[in-house]
């Protein structure tokens, strides 16, 4: 990236960015039309509306001009989506707050899977539900560890390959 080029990485509310917080300090000095990169952030990620959502800002410093890259909400943020939450349990081993279905799980992963260890649905699912547990998330009306003992298994294998294509 070259010298007039400043990056300037922050974490908005997805659909409903603000100048505030650290947007405003992090950008006013820069000189950039503020009210002109809400507006274009809030249109970007428009589909991650309620979510916290990544998203990259490159300045080109002598001419003003912006661009944004928006990057995927963390997993968590998708898992509570999906179960319809705000939060994840305070006392995960004993508060299960909500429960997403299997096919929620592969759209999840889907969504992350650019983002983890591995490239393989299957894993990455199984990845997905290491998260769920420690937000008290069942899939399935199960818990987490059950359903990745059953990914283990093979039991889910024809939703995976048909995920995978």
């Amino acid at each position: 990236m070259s010298a007039e080029i400043v990056s300037v990485d922050l974490l908005v509310d997805g659909g409903n960015a603000t100048p505030g917080g650290a947007m405003g300090p992090a950008l006013g000095p820069l000189g950039v039309n503020l009210g002109a990169v809400v507006a274009a952030i809030n249109k970007e990620t428009q589909a991650y509306r309620g979510m916290k959502v990544p998203v990259k800002i490159n300045v080109n410093k002598r001419t003003r001009a912006f661009d944004i890259e928006v990057g995927i909400p963390p997993a968590s943020a998708l898992v509570l989506k999906a179960a319809g939450i705000s939060k994840g349990s305070g006392t995960p081993n004993t508060e299960n707050v909500g429960n997403i279905s299997f096919q929620q799980l592969i759209d999840v992963t889907k969504s992350k899977v650019n983002d983890l260890s591995t490239t393989s649905i299957k894993a990455a699912s199984k990845e997905i539900l290491g998260t769920m547990v420690t937000m008290g998330v069942t899939c399935e009306e199960k818990d987490p560890r059950e359903i990745q003992k059953e990914i283990d298994s093979g039991k889910y294998d024809k939703l995976f390959a048909d995920a995978e294509n």
